[in-house]
């Protein structure tokens, strides 16, 4: 099943590609293949380290600027944060993120309410909107496990269970 869905990701990454207009590169198809082999939504470092274990000649800003092209053709996401390394994510499906704070690690959960945020009028007359995204911060399961007994917070936050 997952070889299917595999050929499947990238018989769409080609076809994505070709509609932008854009040549499909062994470089392209790689970068592409390890953003789509990971949930960790990696930065373009851990993508480059990655890819040059099977492509040693490719440069950072090769890989940083496909990165960046993937998002532009709707081929993957940027998970937008508060100043720190542009994260990735291939993971097109509908969902939602949560960073720990302390570790930095980012979660996906999906919660359907979100999925249809009542954006304001206002913004919608202004603005051409293509994508609503819900991003929440927080202290993880595993930061929180990983506190001693009498440093554990009172929490009042709803369990999301991650995807």
């Amino acid at each position: 099943m997952k070889e299917r869905q595999d050929k499947r990701s990238i018989v769409g990454f080609r076809d994505r590609c070709r509609r932008a207009g854009l040549k499909v590169t062994p470089q392209r198809e790689l970068v592409y293949r390890t953003l789509m082999e990971t949930d960790a939504h990696p930065s373009a470092e851990w993508v480059y380290g990655r890819v040059r274990e099977s492509m040693p000649n490719i440069s950072f800003d090769t890989v940083n600027r496909t990165l960046l092209t993937l998002s532009g053709i709707g081929a993957a996401f940027i998970v937008e944060g508060s100043g720190e390394s542009r994260r990735f994510d291939g993971n097109l499906a509908s969902h939602q993120h949560f960073k720990c704070v302390r570790c930095k690690r980012i979660l996906d959960f999906h919660y359907e309410p979100f999925d249809n945020i009542a954006v304001p009028e206002e913004v919608r007359k202004r603005f051409e909107l293509l994508r609503t995204t819900v991003y929440l911060e927080g202290i993880c399961d595993r930061c929180r496990a990983a506190k001693g007994p009498s440093e554990k917070t009172s929490s009042n936050t709803t369990n999301i269970n991650p995807q």
